[in-house]
């Protein structure tokens, strides 16, 4: 009898949950869906103004994590400096009122001074908000009632230790909550029950320099679906969601690990730097577990690779922005460039490709866009009027932007 509601539980969790993993109108992790920084249900302008935005909200603090979005709530987090707290905020997505506020304490401690103590993006279903935060003592991850921000669980997971602070973010993945913990300590990824925070399994990982790379899946039809992280001590690593029994490894970095592992055409691309630059980048066919096919480095990225940001892909097409500006279109299935340019500007957010472009803020608040083709085009370049590291959310047909600051929404309606 308890196995039956236990599977009964699961079933209506994913069903539950599609709403918010779907697709439209939900943006419900980093990068949106899996982690691809990807929508074709929005038609963003091509450019704006201030006074173009839906709505223009002051934050509570400062932040470098990005809006996550499930319907008509907006979850965003904030930190106020001095004492370090995490403000998590709720605000109505189709006009910026506040419908809740919910500060967790913490205190100061060294960080680098490009990373704040809201750096890390929330990860939401239909009924949540799942947030991580760390102190030196502490990895604390907390799951918060959606509608009103009260506290459903609180998990303390140990220490954290990172030179640079923190910014790996967790995802959800059927009723599960993936955690990733690769820090300068001992390092684990974690899987939590969404409904309860218990541990469902826990495997340890080896250490070598935190890294901040945010989990995706990869899923062929007929396979079995493989969680895929990436750490320079561990390089890319396909784990089981269900178990954490490990499918494979390729352990092909000698850097940190900053930006995220994605996949496109079949493929999942992982980088690694340092020093403020990419130094490694990977294109991997992953493994099938089920008839025990190795996974095997198909070729790797030489120049302009990115470092913090996270590539995007429009079918076969991958998209690599580095940090200082260059912009390359590969193809994906065999790494040949289309195009390489060099654009101008310092960038820490991610692109994001909406339809037939791709929009990406620089780290002083300009945002370009270029068409997402075989053929390079600039099509726009405009200030959003302050600095920002966040990376855009896309939902309900609108863009959420967060500068360090400020939360704003553009709406799609066409105009350019």
């Amino acid at each position: 009898m308890r196995r039956s509601l236990r599977i009964q539980w699961i079933v209506l969790a994913v069903i539950v949950s599609s709403a918010c993993f779907g697709g439209e109108p939900s943006w419900a992790r980093f990068r949106g869906p899996n982690g691809s920084g990807q929508s074709d249900f929005a038609n963003i302008p091509l450019k704006w103004t201030i006074k173009d935005y839906r709505w223009r909200v002051e934050l509570p603090g400062v932040g470098h994590s990005s809006p996550v979005v499930c319907g008509d709530r907006v979850v965003v987090t904030s930190a106020d400096e001095k004492d370090a707290t995490l403000i998590v905020l709720c605000l109505q997505a189709s006009d910026g009122r506040r419908l809740w506020r919910h500060d967790l304490s913490a205190r100061v401690y060294a960080k680098s001074s490009l990373n704040t103590y809201a750096s890390s993006t929330p990860a939401l279903d239909t009924e949540h908000a799942y947030v991580a935060s760390t102190t030196p003592e502490q990895y604390t991850v907390v799951s918060l009632d959606l509608k009103d921000g009260r506290r459903v669980w609180r998990r303390e997971l140990g220490p954290y230790d990172s030179e640079h602070g923190f910014g790996a973010s967790p995802i959800v993945w059927e009723d599960l909550l993936i955690v990733p913990n690769d820090q300068d300590g001992p390092s684990s990824v974690f899987a939590l029950d969404r409904a309860t925070g218990v541990t469902r399994w826990r495997v340890e990982r080896r250490v070598e320099k935190a890294a901040f790379a945010t989990p995706c899946i990869f899923h062929r039809d007929g396979e079995k679906p493989q969680l895929i992280l990436s750490s320079w001590a561990n390089g890319v690593t396909s784990l089981d969601p269900r178990t954490g029994k490990r499918n494979w490894e390729l352990p092909v970095f000698q850097c940190r690990v900053v930006g995220s592992p994605m996949v496109a055409a079949g493929m999942v691309f992982a980088a690694a730097g340092g020093g403020g630059i990419g130094r490694q980048m990977v294109a991997i066919r992953p493994g099938d577990p089920g008839q025990a096919t190795e996974a095997k480095v198909v070729y790797r990225i030489e120049t302009a690779i990115p470092y913090v940001p996270t590539p995007v892909a429009k079918g076969n097409l991958v998209f690599l922005w580095q940090d200082h500006g260059i912009v390359s279109c590969l193809d994906a299935p065999t790494g040949k460039v289309h195009w390489r340019e060099r654009v101008g500007g310092d960038y820490f957010s991610s692109p994001v490709r909406v339809g037939d472009r791709i929009y990406c803020p620089s780290r002083t608040g300009e945002m370009l866009v270029l068409a997402a083709s075989e053929r390079y085009q600039l099509l726009a370049r405009f200030p959003l009027g302050e600095r920002t590291h966040s990376t855009p959310a896309l939902a309900n047909g609108r863009m959420y932007l967060r500068t360090v600051s400020h939360l704003m929404v553009i709406e799609g309606n066409g105009k350019e």
